[in-house]
């Protein structure tokens, strides 16, 4: 299943780093960045992860709600959050399958081996639940950035 722009965004139940359940539903009336990524503390997952912490002021102003979601557990997710400070809740989607409704999740290639894995990806969620803005193939380094011009 793919997720595209003005769809509604599938809900889910996840626990993030404290073992606290989140679902999308308990958001509504609020704007969602959802993005997943694929391993915590890795150079392009720290980098995406300290963008969207540096810029969260911004975010938080905005009323915007900062979501991230990968494969791994929470008790790595607290680990991450930790050491690089982040102020927003990281999501353990330790079977993938939340990845898998959202198609953030499929064949890759590193290092001339294929293998099945995260696509980073970034859902902005309007208050309603719709899907308002995919970023596919997300390059790290600029991406918040690239986040925050969508929802201006």
């Amino acid at each position: 299943m793919t997720v595209s722009e003005l769809s509604p965004a599938p809900d889910f139940n996840l626990l993030d780093e404290q073992g606290i359940n989140h679902s999308l539903s308990s958001y509504r009336g609020q704007p969602v960045i959802l993005y997943f990524y694929p391993k915590d503390d890795t150079p392009g997952c720290t980098t995406e992860a300290c963008n969207f912490r540096d810029d969260y002021a911004v975010y938080r102003e905005a009323g915007v709600v900062i979501l991230g979601v990968s494969p791994d557990s929470p008790k790595s997710h607290a680990k991450f959050k930790e050491k690089y400070h982040l102020p927003f809740s990281l999501l353990a989607d330790e079977d993938h399958s939340v990845c898998e409704m959202y198609g953030a999740w499929g064949k890759k290639q590193m290092m001339g081996k294929e293998y099945d894995g995260v696509l980073r990806t970034t859902y902005v969620i309007n208050g309603e639940g719709l899907v308002q803005k995919v970023f596919k193939d997300v390059k790290p380094a600029e991406h918040s950035q690239e986040v925050l011009a969508a929802l201006r």
